[in-house]
């Protein structure tokens, strides 16, 4: 077999392959009798057909035989003899197949890139970690009083913070009206129309108006952006929202403690541990971007891609956890792909980089702390650790996991190695 390599791009490689005749015919011969075993002719049997009359009325199902064996099998050769690893399924031109002659083609892949790597354990970062202050608790505990507001009817006027409920009729220029009952909102807060809103400001249960509203030009259903309309409210209750005080009463409704001081501790101690594990991803952040700033390389466009798909299917599965169907949301994904190209490729090049260094010092998960990760995954879904690992093995999951550990000790590695200013 020949194989000719020409490098394209600095991620892109053209392979010009030829498998000779005998290779070709022996594939030939093997297609020939898997489709005899499936022919039928009146007159014969299945599989009875002679090799004469499977020439003349089944040549397209044979050379279709031919190419889906032969040609991915010389591919996977051609590939392994130039010692290329592609990230992205071949782009496959010029395909010459015919019995009795050589079969050539030409695929272009991408594949990883090169990265020659400089100094990677002597970055210096600054990185001082912001503690959890008395502010911070108090905004939390202001938090939770907003989760246990209560709201009551009121005879006043609408105002903002206050909860509103109301009918509406919203007719877009040129357009079908549509109704609604019952809506509710907090006024003030952007959760209508900005005219809507403003024009229920000041009004009482029971009152009505009409303005003129315009689309905003990101709207969800794109025939209706930047479009005019008019909308007829009628304020059906306005209701005040009631904060509990900050008490040791507010501390016993909440199921788990007696006084204030202990709520305080609570939320101090949390606040603190999640305040912890965001400073220490900034750091990481800060180290792996200091490094990645000492390497250029060009990142393949096929992971680049993959990377987006990934994000978008991870947003489509949390619409389908909201109860909303993906398929149902408008999207425009030319223009998300192109906003979620610079992040993309940003991680794709850390990844690059991570499994350039880790290769480099020889960094590798172990069985046991690949265990132990899949130990804890089967605690938390209570399934039996065994089939939680046949699953994952199965599903390529367990690959998945052993490089997401060997990418961690990396990048403690190069948080180790650096130094770093407070």
């Amino acid at each position: 077999m020949k194989v000719a390599v020409e490098e394209i791009e600095a991620c892109k490689r053209r392979l010009a392959v030829e498998a000779p005749v005998d290779v070709v015919s022996r594939a030939w011969e093997r297609a020939y009798g898997r489709v005899q075993k499936q022919a039928r002719l009146p007159g014969f049997r299945k599989g009875h057909v002679p090799r004469s009359l499977v020439k003349l009325h089944f040549a397209a199902d044979v050379r279709r035989e031919v190419a889906e064996h032969l040609i991915p099998d010389i591919y996977r050769q051609a590939v392994s003899e130039a010692r290329l690893d592609p990230v992205n399924e071949p782009d496959l031109q010029e395909v010459q197949l015919e019995e009795g002659a050589p079969l050539t083609f030409v695929a272009v892949v991408e594949v990883k890139p090169t990265i020659t790597l400089g100094e990677y354990t002597d970055v210096e970062v600054q990185h001082a970690p912001i503690p959890v202050t008395e502010a911070d608790v108090d905004e939390a505990l202001e938090h939770m009083r907003e989760q246990q507001a209560t709201f009551q009817g009121v005879e006043r006027a609408a105002a903002p913070g206050d909860l509103v409920i109301i009918d509406y009729t919203l007719t877009p220029e040129g357009g079908e009206p549509a109704s609604e009952t019952g809506y509710t909102f907090l006024l003030g807060k952007g959760a209508v129309m900005p005219e809507i809103d403003a024009a229920v400001a000041g009004q009482r249960a029971g009152q009505e108006c009409e303005v003129s509203v315009r689309f905003g030009d990101e709207h969800r259903r794109e025939e209706l952006r930047g479009r005019a309309g008019t909308a007829a409210v009628k304020v059906v209750e306005v209701k005040e929202k009631f904060l509990p005080a900050l008490d040791d009463e507010f501390a016993k409704s909440l199921g788990a403690f007696e006084t204030l001081d202990a709520v305080r501790g609570e939320v101090r101690r949390q606040l603190e541990a999640r305040r912890s594990a965001d400073e220490r991803r900034a750091l990481e952040d800060k180290v792996v971007d200091a490094v990645a700033a000492r390497h250029a390389f060009t990142v393949p466009a096929a992971l680049v891609m993959r990377q987006i798909a990934h994000q978008v299917e991870h947003a489509r599965e949390r619409m389908r956890r909201q109860g909303l169907d993906p398929d149902q949301v408008p999207l425009d994904y030319r223009k998300l792909v192109e906003e979620l190209r610079p992040g993309a490729e940003q991680a794709v090049r850390r990844a690059l980089l991570l499994e350039a260094v880790a290769e480099r010092e020889g960094i590798a998960a172990t069985d046991a702390e690949l265990d132990a990760e899949v130990e804890k995954l089967a605690t938390a879904s209570q399934r039996p650790l065994p089939a939680v690992r046949r699953m994952m093995e199965k599903s390529g999951d367990l690959e998945a996991l052993r490089h997401g550990l060997r990418e961690r000790k990396t990048v403690e590695f190069l948080v180790g190695h650096a130094t770093i200013h407070g």
